[in-house]
């Protein structure tokens, strides 16, 4: 008797599964790879795509859903539901489309702002399969050289130099090379890294299933059984590194990565992801990163949808249930009403739940929960910069720098971070340099003879609260000078690895976080949204969460759904996107993956045959 309840209850559960998981059409399929199509190189016409003003006429009527952020978290999980015939109306408060992979061009300069390179874009990746999804195989990538960075660690004599190659096995065997005496910590950070990379969707999968079961398993040890993942996700990387190796410099190797948090207080999970990213070749989008939005709009488009610029929105509507039934989007003239059945707010937890919510749903203690979970991320700096000369004239590459002052990452963090506002100019501790326009091999037909360098570093937004209620260029001479103070450091440190650029500088413009709060929406000026912090990482946070939200109707994508970057980003958009969907969204894609690798297999097979 009690096996045949057991036996049925089986079946019942097992044919549950089975529709959960293959009952709804796929948003994915071979055919929704076309050909690749011409280059647009008309700056107008492609300004009809990426900077669609917002107005009453051009809201779709009867929208599934209303996303709110065009960056690159949004505008996959728009087209996602657009390729299962949503029709979704994306709402970006700047005036062109992308988010951080919106690029602008000024005095004949083209710089990114977010998107300098992007890894796990070869054949039949993941991530590459995504990307021809979303955009209909119209996105082209270029691989850069296999050195993709160079690290830079001490100043003066003192100056040590390690450069990090991409290759399945060719990164692992560089870095010993270069470490000679530390082989067997690095052969255990790359099998960290293995790990990671592997096991990391057991920890995605958290946020998939329903909550009281994620906790279940977690606080009863069952997921420690199946793998590592969810101590190593809660282990500090300080703390793991140490045990690894008493080498400073390597320890910089294994976090050089920087997003804000000192390694101290990051996670290794994060941190080994991030070199593994790169581990099969660095890339950069051919034509820009603005070619991201540009080949995705069109996909939301063809579903009836829309994504429009210059629309802020101002309040996420809740009805007297507690349910998100619309927007209000602010216009020269009035305020304007949006309504739809769902609500995606691509703009980070902390915009969303402090400033879009009314007033009586933010303090609900159930947002203040969410809330709690996290932190606000560093501020950015970004210094660009645009010169008179080739590539070749100014012996630039398109391999990315990162400079350290010394190989003690957590104390320099800490250090720059406590110092006062005045001295914070003289003691920036690291930067990032990257140049867009050697990466781009379109760069020199769309802007010949200019070449152009981003540099990034981080900063504390309370070192410019004091400018936060001025205009944006209308800050005032104490605000550029303050700013031009971190630029000339940042610069004189970027010409002793190029000395070539001081001649040849001919426009220089400074982004500080309240910049990136204003063309951004960045919430403080962190790009990377909340801080990426140890204690956001430890599973059972994890498993909280997630892109479902208090508020009933509203979710949550982007950044702030798993990680930062263009691909965790991303991946908060397909995560955002099997929750609304109800549907794992992921099953399908490794389906697709595996028809890929069998018509690869047929082709090859034909042109083995036809060679016989």
């Amino acid at each position: 008797m009690w096996l045949l309840i057991f036996l049925a209850w089986l079946v019942i559960w097992a044919g549950g599964t089975y529709w959960y998981l293959f009952s709804k059409p796929s948003p994915f399929s071979l055919e929704s790879v076309r050909p690749l199509g011409p280059r647009e190189f008309d700056q107008r016409k492609r300004d009809k795509v990426i900077k669609q003003g917002f107005s009453v006429d051009k809201v779709p009527q009867n929208l599934d859903a209303i996303v709110i952020g065009s960056g690159i978290g949004g505008l996959t999980v728009a087209a996602t539901l657009a390729k299962v015939g949503k029709k979704v109306l994306v709402l970006e408060q700047h005036d062109q489309s992308g988010g951080c992979c919106h690029t602008y061009v000024d005095k004949g300069f083209e710089f990114d702002v977010g998107l300098h390179f992007i890894g796990q874009l070869h054949e039949n990746s993941l991530l590459r399969i995504v990307f021809d999804q979303i955009t209909e195989g119209q996105l082209e990538f270029v691989e850069l050289d296999q050195h993709f960075d160079t690290i830079q660690i001490g100043e003066g004599e003192d100056k040590r130099e390690y450069t990090i190659f991409s290759g399945k096995t060719e990164m692992e065997a560089h870095l010993k090379n270069q470490f000679p005496d530390d082989v067997t910590a690095i052969e255990t950070f790359f099998n960290i890294m293995k790990v990671s990379a592997k096991k990391t969707h057991y920890l995605a999968s958290l946020k998939l299933i329903p909550q009281w079961l994620a906790l279940f398993l977690l606080k009863s040890g069952i997921t420690n059984l199946c793998s590592s993942i969810f101590t190593l996700s809660g282990t500090g990387a300080t703390d793991l590194v140490s045990t690894l190796t008493t080498n400073k410099d390597l320890h910089v190797i294994f976090s050089y990565l920087f997003y804000g948090v000192p390694p101290k207080d990051s996670s290794v999970m994060i941190n080994a992801l991030l070199l593994h990213h790169y581990k099969r070749g660095a890339y950069y989008p051919k034509g820009g990163a603005s070619e991201i939005s540009y080949h995705i709009i069109p996909v939301i488009q063809k579903s009836g949808g829309n994504v429009l610029v210059r629309a802020p929105v101002t309040q996420i509507l809740v009805n007297n249930d507690g349910a998100a039934y619309g927007v209000k989007v602010r216009t020269i003239q009035q305020e304007v009403e949006v309504h739809a059945p769902v609500i995606i707010s691509n703009c980070g937890v902390f915009t969303t739940f402090q400033k879009l919510l009314p007033p009586e749903t933010q303090t609900k203690p159930d947002i203040q929960e969410r809330l709690d979970m996290m932190k606000h991320g560093r501020g950015s700096l970004l210094v660009f910069s645009g010169f008179d000369g080739t590539q070749e004239e100014l012996g630039i590459v398109s391999t990315n720098f990162w400079l350290f002052k010394n190989n003690d990452m957590d104390g320099s963090m800490e250090g720059f971070f406590a110092m006062s506002k005045e001295d914070a100019p003289d003691n920036i501790p690291m930067m990032f340099i990257t140049f867009p326009s050697a990466k781009d091999p379109t760069a020199k037909t769309r802007h010949p003879g200019k070449s152009c360098m981003t540099i990034l570093t981080m900063v504390k937004y309370e070192w410019f609260e004091e400018w936060a209620d001025t205009s944006v260029r209308k800050r005032g001479d104490d605000y550029t000078n303050y700013k031009m103070k971190f630029a000339n450091n940042l610069f004189d440190w970027a010409c002793t690895l190029f000395p070539k650029l001081r001649e040849k500088l001919v426009f220089q413009d400074v982004a500080t976080p309240l910049t990136n709060m204003h063309y951004l929406g960045a919430q403080r000026g962190a790009m990377y949204s909340a801080e990426h912090n140890l204690d956001r990482f430890h599973a059972e946070a994890v498993a909280r969460n997630r892109c479902s939200t208090p508020v009933k109707n509203l979710f949550i994508s982007g950044q702030d759904v798993f990680s930062c970057g263009i691909a965790g980003a991303l991946h908060g958009g397909l995560l955002c996107a099997s929750t609304v969907l109800d549907h794992i969204v992921y099953i399908d894609l490794l389906f697709l993956k595996k028809k890929l690798k069998k018509q690869k297999a047929r082709k090859m097979a034909r042109l083995v045959k036809k060679l016989e």
